[in-house]
């Protein structure tokens, strides 16, 4: 098992990577496009640079949480 940290990225989360490397264990951070609006369909340049910011400070993507869910479709329009 990998430990990982959930990490909102740079423009939504006050917790840097250089602080989450810190945590005793931790490997890997679980990432979101938070920044883009709710049923934004998310590039593959955006994916990839989120991961390379990721690796570049010496941790792993382990995973990406799911894309934001719009509001229409939570109540069924």
């Amino acid at each position: 098992m990998q430990m990982t940290f959930r990490w909102f990225g740079k423009e939504k989360d006050t917790v840097s990577l250089e602080q989450i490397k810190q945590i005793p264990n931790v490997v890997g951070v679980v990432p979101a496009l938070h920044d883009l609006p709710a049923g934004e369909a998310w590039t593959m340049d955006r994916v990839q640079a989120m991961y390379d910011e990721i690796t570049a400070s010496g941790l792993t993507m382990e995973c990406i949480e799911s894309v934001n869910v719009h509001e229409d479709i939570k109540i069924g329009l």
